[in-house]
C-alpha cells in the first residue's frame, strides 16, 4: 500500500506541487489484487448492507476474474459482488480520480464508501466513473455484476425470434478485464481520434482530442502535438492556442509527415502521437499519447487494396475462452493463441462477435493482421432490432468500441450484427441507422454485417446487404446450409445479386455436431477446408475467407446429444489447445508460397545436390499477399542435428519466384542427413517450412 500511495502522490498535475518526477501524465494504478467475491442468488445483497460491508462468506480473488470457470459457480446466472479496500494518501483539492474497468459482464453497478457512483451495460468495453468527490484516506469499493441474459440485451436471448434461445458462447460473468485507478490533475486528456490521408506528397494526420476540465472557470493555454516515427524520432509537430472550459472539450490539430513509413501486413511501422496541454504560463498540465499507423485501405473493383496493392486474405476467429480462465484472460493465454494463429498464416479476422481485449489490438498492429470488430448483435430478431432501447444499447456499444480501439491501424472495418433479421424491414432500418451512426463517428472505414441468408434472397432489395460497404457471408455448406455441392451455385447467386460488392467469407468450417463422433468431425473438417478454400479462391470478387474457429469453446447452445452444457466442437485445436488433424490441413492450405525441394545427382544412394523452387501464391489463390522483404534460408543438418551447410538469400522482386540447384558436400560419416528450407518473413519468423530427408 505504501507503493500505491507514492504513485498517487506523483500523479499528473499534482507533481508540479509535490516535486515528483512524472509532471503531468496521468498515473495508472493497478487494482487487480486484494479483491473478495461472493454470489448473491436471491438478490439480497443490497438489502443486507453489502454496499458497505462484505459478507463473511466472501472469498479472495484477483482480477481479471469470472465466476463461470470450472467449479462451484460454473453455470451460475445471477448477481455477484466484488469488494476491495483501498487506502490513499490525502489528495490536494484539484486532484481527479477515475475508477476504470476493462470490462464487466453484463450489468454492473459500483459504489465507493456506500455511495452509488455509476453503472454500465455491456460486456466487452472499458468504462469508468469519477470517484473524486467520494474518496478519502480509507475506502471501500463495491461492484455488483449480473450476467443473466435478457431479450433486450446485447448479447441476449432471442436467436431467430425464439425467446428461449441462447447466443452460442458462454456467459462469463465478472470483472473480466481488470480494474485500475487513473490519477490526474484538474485537466485531463480523455482520448484521441487519429486519422491519416496518404498521397504522393506524404501523410496528413488529423487528430480530434477530447479533454475534460474540473476547474471552476475557463483557462487559456496551448495544445502541442508531437508525432514520433517507428524508430522513436520526432517526425512532425504542431501546436494551437485554445480555451479549456469546465466540463468536456474538443480540439482539432493536424500534422504533415514527409516520407511516411507505411504499415502493412509484413512491416508493422507504428507511429505515436503525443499531446501536451500547457497553461498560460507554459507549464505542462496534462499529457497523453496513442499509437497509430499510416496505411491506405481501399475497396476498388470488388478487390481489397492495401497501400495500392491487391491482397486476398485468410484467417480465423477465436473466442475469449479457455478452461483455466474463461473470458477473464491473461496476457499469457492471449499471446499463446495469437502466436499460434499467426503461425497458421492469419492476416484477417473479425475477430469474434464482440470487441476484443486491447492486447489483441496491439498484437494485430504489431503483426499485420486486419480486424473487422463487431458488436454482439447475434441472431437478433426483427422485433429486437426495431426496439428503441435495443438500438440505444447497440449505439452505446458501437460508440465505446470505435472510440476505444479506432486508432489501431489493424482495424479495417466495423460490423454491426451477425446472422440477424437483416432481410426484414425492421432489420434493414436497423442496419441503415447503425451504418449512418458509425459513419458519423468514423467516416474513414467501411461498415458491414455478417449474413448467412444471402443465397436465399430473390432480389438484392430484400436485404440490408445492398446498403453495406461490402458483404460478409457466413457459409456452412456441408452442415447448416445444405450439401457441400451447393456452395458453388450459392456463391454464383450472390455474385449475380450483388455484382458491385466485394465479398469476405466471414465464417466457414465444420461444426462437430453434424458428425457422429469427434474423429469423424475431424475428417469432415479437413475435407471441407480442402474443398472449399479453392472454391472460394475461384471467385475473383471474394477478397478474404475467415474460418470458424481456432478453438473449441464452452456453449449452452451447441453440443453433443445428451449433454446439457459442454464444449462446442468447432476448432482446429481443442479447448486445452491440443492440435487436431485439421490444424495441419489449415496450415498447409494457408501458406503464402509453395516450397518444392528434391535431391539430385544421387550417387550410391547419396545425393550430391538438391533442386529448390519457391513459388509465391498469385492473385488467383487464397491467400495472396505480395512477399516483400522475405528471405529463403536452407540448412543441411547431419544425424546429430549439426549444421554442415547453409545459405540465405532474398526472394527476387516481381513474382518473387525462385528456381535453382545447389551442390552440397556430403557428411563424411555417411549417415543420413536432411535439408531444411524456410521462407522467413521480414521480422525473421517462419512463414513456410519444408524438410527433406536424404535417401
Amino acid at each position: 500500500m505504501d507503493t500505491l500511495k507514492t504513485a498517487i502522490r506523483c500523479a499528473a498535475h499534482l507533481a508540479l506541487v509535490l516535486g515528483c518526477a512524472a509532471a503531468a501524465a496521468a498515473t495508472r494504478v493497478d487494482l487487480n489484487l486484494d479483491w473478495s467475491f461472493v454470489v448473491d442468488p436471491d438478490g439480497s445483497g443490497e438489502k443486507s448492507g453489502w454496499v458497505t460491508t462484505a459478507p463473511a462468506q466472501a472469498e479472495p480473488v484477483r482480477l481479471p476474474h469470472t465466476w463461470n470457470r470450472a467449479g462451484a459457480h460454473h453455470d451460475y446466472l445471477g448477481l455477484a459482488w466484488y469488494f476491495r479496500d483501498l487506502d490513499l494518501p490525502k489528495l490536494p483539492a484539484d486532484a481527479t480520480v477515475q475508477l476504470n474497468f476493462g470490462a464487466t459482464f453484463y450489468q454492473a453497478r459500483v459504489w465507493v464508501n456506500g455511495v452509488p457512483l455509476g453503472s454500465h451495460e455491456g460486456g466487452y468495453s472499458a468504462w469508468s466513473v469519477d470517484i473524486t468527490k467520494q474518496v478519502r484516506e480509507s475506502n471501500r469499493i463495491v461492484v455488483a455484476v449480473d450476467n443473466r441474459p435478457a431479450l433486450i440485451a446485447i448479447p441476449g436471448f432471442g436467436a431467430r425470434g425464439d425467446p428461449r434461445a441462447w447466443y452460442d458462447w458462454w456467459d462469463y460473468g465478472g470483472i473480466t478485464r481488470g480494474a485500475w485507478l487513473t490519477i490526474s490533475g484538474p485537466v485531463r486528456v480523455d482520448s484521441q481520434f487519429i486519422r491519416a490521408e496518404i498521397d504522393s506528397g506524404g501523410a496528413r494526420v488529423s487528430d480530434r482530442v477530447s479533454l475534460t476540465s474540473s476547474l471552476a472557470g475557463p483557462v487559456r493555454g496551448r495544445l502541442r502535438a508531437t508525432a514520433r516515427g517507428p524508430d522513436g524520432a520526432v517526425v512532425a509537430t504542431n501546436s494551437l492556442a485554445l480555451e479549456i472550459r469546465p466540463g468536456a472539450n474538443e480540439a482539432a490539430v493536424s500534422l504533415a509527415i514527409a516520407q511516411p513509413k507505411l504499415w502493412d501486413l509484413d512491416h508493422a511501422n507504428l507511429y505515436r502521437l503525443g499531446i501536451e496541454l500547457q497553461d498560460g504560463k507554459g507549464r505542462v498540465i496534462a499529457q497523453h499519447s496513442d499509437g497509430f499507423g499510416l496505411r491506405a485501405l481501399a475497396i476498388r473493383d470488388r478487390h481489397l487494396l492495401l497501400n495500392g496493392t491487391r491482397v486476398r486474405l485468410t484467417g480465423m476467429t477465436r473466442h475469449a475462452d479457455s478452461p483455466w480462465e474463461g473470458a477473464a484472460e491473461t496476457s499469457g493465454t492471449i499471446l499463446h493463441d495469437w502466436d499460434d494463429m499467426r503461425s497458421l498464416g492469419m492476416h484477417l479476422t473479425r475477430p469474434v462477435h464482440y470487441a476484443p481485449d486491447p492486447q489483441v489490438l496491439d498484437y494485430a498492429d504489431a503483426h499485420g493482421i486486419l480486424l473487422i470488430p463487431e458488436i454482439p448483435v447475434w441472431q437478433a430478431s426483427e422485433a429486437q432490432m426495431s426496439n428503441a432501447h435495443y438500438q440505444e444499447i447497440a449505439r452505446q456499444q458501437l460508440r465505446e468500441m470505435i472510440v476505444q480501439i479506432g486508432n489501431h491501424p489493424s482495424v479495417f472495418a466495423w460490423s454491426v450484427a451477425n446472422e440477424s433479421a437483416t432481410g426484414t424491414p425492421g432489420g434493414i432500418a436497423y442496419f441503415r441507422a447503425m451504418r449512418d451512426f458509425v459513419r458519423d463517428l468514423d467516416p474513414t472505414r467501411p461498415v458491414t454485417f455478417a449474413d448467412d441468408n444471402l443465397p436465399k434472397l430473390s432480389r438484392a432489395e430484400e436485404s440490408a446487404a445492398r446498403d453495406a460497404d461490402f458483404l460478409m457471408m457466413n457459409e456452412y455448406f456441408g452442415a447448416w446450409h445444405g450439401p457441400r455441392e451447393a456452395l458453388g451455385p450459392a456463391l454464383d447467386k450472390v455474385d449475380a445479386l450483388f455484382p458491385d460488392k466485394m465479398v469476405i467469407i466471414s465464417e466457414f468450417g465444420f461444426p462437430g455436431i453434424f458428425a457422429k463422433s469427434a474423429a469423424e468431425a475431424e475428417i469432415q473438417r479437413g475435407s471441407i477446408f480442402r474443398e472449399q478454400l479453392p472454391e472460394l479462391a475461384r471467385r475473383d470478387f471474394i477478397a478474404g475467407a475467415i474460418m470458424w474457429c481456432y478453438q473449441d469453446y464452452s456453449s449452452r447452445r451447441f453440443y453433443w446429444p445428451g449433454q446439457e452444457d459442454a464444449v462446442f466442437d468447432h476448432g482446429v485445436v481443442d479447448a486445452n489447445r491440443q492440435r487436431k488433424s485439421s490444424y495441419f490441413v489449415w496450415k498447409e492450405l494457408n501458406e503464402p508460397a509453395r516450397i518444392d525441394a528434391r535431391w539430385t545427382d544421387v550417387r550410391d544412394g547419396t545425393p550430391a545436390a538438391f533442386a529448390l523452387t519457391v513459388t509465391p501464391n498469385n492473385p488467383t489463390q487464397l491467400p495472396y499477399v505480395p512477399l516483400s522483404g522475405y528471405q529463403v534460408l536452407w540448412q543441411l543438418l547431419d544425424s546429430g542435428n549439426h549444421e554442415f551447410g547453409r545459405d540465405e538469400f532474398p526472394l527476387s522482386a516481381g513474382t518473387g519466384a525462385l528456381n535453382g540447384s545447389v551442390r552440397i558436400n556430403r557428411p563424411a560419416d555417411g549417415k543420413p542427413f536432411r535439408l531444411r528450407v524456410a521462407l522467413r518473413r521480414p521480422d525473421g519468423s517462419i512463414a513456410v517450412l519444408r524438410e527433406l530427408a536424404s535417401p
